[in-house]
């Protein structure tokens, strides 16, 4: 059983990637699908999955050690391995993603480069068993290609 945590800008392709790689197999659990109280919300449906022995894929920015690290905590105590996806930061076609978004699903630029800001990629040392970087790798002008390439990334030696 896993708690897949996915990092990254809004509009990386974070959804692309769990609807390609994980949707059959790991339950969804993301605040865009939430309406109220989303961080207490999320973490009952984690509970909820994990304690029924279901995998989890956490859909977030998630940008901060901190943020990750309730999500960490809770996959522990369910006997989770916790498993970390960090989508490399382009801002120039995350803005291009968020372009051809509509309604809801559309962030305010604003609110692509405030993450940018505090986006601080994962390590092992907040307790990952496992971490992917994952790099889209669509060409500039193809985005929607949904193509990606994923590295496991090492462990430094002590």
């Amino acid at each position: 059983m896993e708690l897949v945590i996915f990092t990254g800008l809004q509009a990386s392709g974070k959804s692309t990637f769990y609807r390609q790689r994980f949707a059959a197999t790991h339950e969804l659990v993301s605040k865009d699908l939430l309406h109220k109280h989303k961080g207490r919300r999320q973490a009952q449906l984690i509970e909820a999955a994990l304690s029924a022995g279901r995998s989890v894929v956490v859909d977030n920015t998630n940008p901060s050690p901190a943020e990750r690290a309730e999500l960490i905590l809770l996959g522990r105590a369910y006997g989770a391995e916790i498993v970390g996806y960090f989508f490399e930061p382009h801002l120039g076609q995350s803005l291009k993603r968020n372009e051809r978004r509509t309604g809801k699903a559309r962030v305010p630029n604003i609110g692509l480069f405030a993450t940018a800001r505090k986006l601080v990629p994962p390590t092992y040392a907040e307790g990952f068993d496992k971490l992917y970087r994952v790099r889209s790798a669509e060409k500039y002008e193809e985005i929607g290609a949904e193509n990606f390439e994923v590295d496991e990334v090492a462990r430094e030696e002590p």
